[in-house]
């Protein structure tokens, strides 16, 4: 079950599995991370190689939806809109 915390993230139950205790920012780049890694084996890049692209393009994600601001209040408003329909 998901929860907002006070600083505005949404945190979900248990920490069994990675995406328990991740932050919708998170989850997103994670989402993101298997389908370009899906991509990269199709490409026959070595896990190597694919690792230290993957990396670089978690810090991209990451640094480019932590700092913006308005994208960060427009995902809160559609988990709001989510959570009035439970």
């Amino acid at each position: 079950m998901a929860k907002l915390q006070s600083n505005g993230e949404i945190r979900t139950g248990s920490l069994s599995n990675i995406r328990d205790g991740a932050t919708i920012v998170q989850l997103v780049v994670l989402s993101n991370l298997e389908s370009i890694n899906a991509v990269l084996i199709h490409q026959s890049l070595p896990q190597a190689e694919r690792l230290i692209r993957l990396n670089e393009i978690a810090i991209t994600q990451m640094k480019s939806l932590l700092s913006n601001k308005s994208l960060q209040v427009m995902i809160m408003f559609f988990l709001y809109s989510m959570f009035e329909l439970f």
